[in-house]
């Protein structure tokens, strides 16, 4: 079993030389032919990232590990899942919940470190669908700028906080940057991170989003009438008990251990076997599945759908990969 690392943010930021790209992208080039072609693996990789976005990538690792462990053991409690004789092998939401457009949608955290956020006001959107309050988004913007307790916005949080804000301080509706949805959408742009895509180039690093409690112009609700509140916050240990809840109630937030070869992730079913930790990443867990006999958890990533399979990847089930298992993290919704 895979133990989580004890820091948010790792890695120096890669000095903007010549050299230091030609390493970082000999680095990348070794990852991607060892797991195509000597890895007994399986997933496939490929360049996603160019080695000189390598300063920007270092932002996107946003999961605080040391804080979510310490928020878990103060104030997380953990659900006691029954698990039914009837649970599935495979399970994709999409068709149990076909009206619920947003989990097959794949957002962007831009260049900050707000995945903590995003991995959980997508479950949080996903789960107001699924239990019948229509399709609203959930907004990554207030949670990130907003939410004073859940860490640092771009520079990290943590979402165990994020759920447990949910229930007591309340996230308002936005969408992502441009989209005119609800009443705080993402203040920061899709962006492009890779060697193609067809977005603009990621901007530097910044600071996060000054907190606003104002909904943007024309929205017809004030920014405390917008508000929606979780009704639950909780913990889930347990591969069968995580599956189970997947099915029962929707997707997930968990936190992963990040490390270079996930980078590279194109297809097939994630496990690590290459490349140093990075840091931390929080994703959103949808279903699971088996492919040639390999169980799996399907989850998504919040880098735009150019990164990996469309924005989606697949990760190794049962087996603690990357300590996927072990921060998983839920909640239902107040309607």
């Amino acid at each position: 079993m895979h133990q989580l690392f004890p820091l948010c943010l790792l890695v120096a930021a890669a000095v903007a030389s010549p050299a230091t790209y030609q390493m970082l992208e000999t680095s990348h080039d070794k990852i991607i032919r060892y797991i195509n072609n000597v890895a007994n693996t399986t997933w496939k990789a490929g360049r996603n990232f160019h080695p000189s976005e390598m300063e920007r990538i270092n932002s996107l690792f946003g999961l605080d590990l040391e804080m979510t462990r310490a928020f878990n053991k103060k104030y997380l409690k953990y659900k006691e899942v029954v698990v039914r004789d009837d649970l599935p092998d495979h399970f994709d939401p999409t068709k149990k919940w076909p009206k619920c457009k947003s989990l097959t949608e794949v957002r962007d955290q831009s260049n900050c470190g707000s995945c903590w956020a995003f991995g959980s006001v997508e479950a949080m959107t996903d789960r107001i669908c699924i239990k019948g309050g229509g399709e609203v988004h959930i907004s990554a913007q207030d949670l990130t700028s907003c939410c004073s307790f859940c860490g640092n916005g771009c520079q990290g949080g943590s979402h165990s906080a994020a759920w447990y804000w949910y229930t007591t301080g309340g996230v308002v509706t936005g969408g992502q940057y441009g989209s005119n949805q609800g009443c705080m959408p993402y203040a920061l742009p899709k962006c492009d991170h890779y060697v193609t895509g067809k977005y603009k180039k990621c901007p530097k690093v910044g600071d996060t989003p000054r907190c606003n409690d104002t909904c943007v112009a024309g929205y017809p609700k004030t920014y405390v009438q917008d508000k929606h509140y979780g009704n639950s916050t909780y913990g889930i240990k347990g591969v069968q008990q995580i599956a189970q809840e997947l099915v029962d109630h929707g997707p997930v937030t968990a936190g992963i251990n990040l490390y270079a070869d996930f980078l590279t992730y194109k297809s097939g079913i994630y496990q690590h076997k290459t490349g140093s930790l990075l840091g931390a990443h929080a994703i959103k867990i949808i279903g699971y599945g088996v492919e040639n006999g390999v169980e799996y958890w399907q989850a998504t990533n919040s880098w735009n759908e150019d990164w990996g399979d469309k924005g989606f990847f697949k990760i190794l089930k049962g087996k603690d990969e990357s300590g996927v298992e072990e921060l998983v993290i839920a909640g239902l919704p107040r309607l």
